[in-house]
């Protein structure tokens, strides 16, 4: 998985740490390499890739770990989660207001900011479903290795949505 940089990495983990105590919840070592990949990662994996990567280093985790982590740290308000997605449930643990591209094809999914998007008002149609917490954009289309694979092959252009891209 693609990575984060180092410094927001050890800020994220003290959060979590200190949440962790707060809460009164046990640091494992399992939890907090969980959310160290989740933390070091720009990917916003879902439960299956973070599995793999932890994985790599601690064979014996298992995906219900990985799931009650993840749920665990969202409940503490460390990880958001982007959804829905047809395929599964993505996690993001850069709290720091941002927006979100998406391809359709691969499943990419990347941070970006703006101003603009932040400016935009929450129409009154949505204030009638009751308050409103939080919002943000989603702004989907192809990548650039997607369309460029598309361009090369205009037969497909009529099926663009493809399962997630895997590390």
């Amino acid at each position: 998985m693609a990575k984060s940089e180092s410094n927001e990495v050890v800020q994220r983990l003290e959060r979590f740490k200190a949440a962790a105590k707060e809460a009164g919840v046990k640091l494992t070592h399992q939890r907090l390499e969980i959310f160290r990949e989740l933390a070091s990662s720009i990917e916003h994996p879902d439960a299956e890739m973070l599995l793999r990567s932890v994985q790599a280093r601690m064979p014996t985790v298992s995906l219900d770990t990985v799931y009650r982590t993840l749920w665990m740290l969202n409940d503490l308000g460390l990880v958001t989660t982007l959804g829905p997605r047809r395929d599964s449930v993505r996690f993001d643990a850069n709290l720091a207001r941002h927006h979100h591209y998406v391809c359709l094809r691969c499943g990419l999914v990347r941070d970006f900011e703006s101003t603009a998007l932040e400016g935009l008002p929450v129409p009154a149609a949505v204030k009638r479903f009751g308050s409103i917490v939080d919002s943000h954009v989603d702004v989907r289309g192809l990548c650039a290795q997607c369309q460029k694979l598309q361009e090369a092959t205009p037969a497909d252009a009529a099926h663009p949505v493809r399962k997630r891209r895997t590390p």
